[in-house]
């Protein structure tokens, strides 16, 4: 069974898609650290990741940096918005993700194309909103837990603008599959999330 989850940054797609794994032993991948680790393998080889040459360069990356601790870095997020707008970028990460959605038994990937791009063919397909408000709220916390002194109002502008990028690019750009079921988290507890993501995927699969 192959699980498909989609949603803007902080929309608790991540959380919600590592419980989905966790709840249906499935190996689960995260896969915007894959273009978090391309902008952060552009920014330490001193390269410019509003070059698609650049950044293509800087997507042969090792597995092992997907451990760096400094990918979960805002700014890290940042450039990974920044690189995964190239073409080539995404072509030259498309088949890592395919791999892994296809193996035996099924997956659970999350992201921002699962559904449209990556895996088409999935079993089940979630895709996760919230507020811009209630997640820059999230990631404000989040960040803070971290012992960043970054604002909510440069947190906020700065969501703003990756929503901006993911669904204004020319390469599968953010956007709801026709047959995806959505999960607004806005007003809605981890634990009521993971429980209404659980229903929705039995709903899918049973149909």
């Amino acid at each position: 069974m192959i699980i498909a989850v989609d949603g803007p940054a902080a929309s608790g797609k991540g959380t919600i898609a590592r419980a989905l794994a966790k709840h249906y032993k499935l190996p689960y991948l995260d896969t915007g650290l894959l273009y978090r680790a391309v902008g952060l393998s552009v920014q330490r080889m001193g390269l410019d990741p509003e070059r698609e040459a650049d950044a293509v360069a800087a997507s042969a990356f090792d597995d092992s940096l997907l451990e760096d601790p400094a990918l979960r870095d805002d700014e890290t997020g940042l450039l990974a918005s920044v690189v995964s707008a190239h073409p080539l970028v995404r072509a030259a990460l498309f088949q890592r993700q395919r791999r892994f959605a296809a193996q035996p038994g099924g997956a659970v990937l999350d992201g921002r194309d699962i559904g449209t791009v990556i895996a088409p063919e999935a079993d089940a397909k979630l895709f996760v909103k919230a507020t811009p408000n209630i997640r820059a709220q999230r990631r404000h916390a989040e960040l803070q837990a971290r012992g960043s002194a970054i604002s909510k109002d440069r947190v906020l502008a700065d969501i703003r603008a990756r929503d901006a990028r993911d669904s204004g690019r020319s390469a599968a750009p953010l956007a709801m599959a026709a047959d995806a079921a959505l999960l607004d988290t806005s007003f809605l507890s981890i634990e009521a999330s993971v429980q209404r993501a659980v229903a929705l995927v039995d709903a899918r699969v049973k149909r």
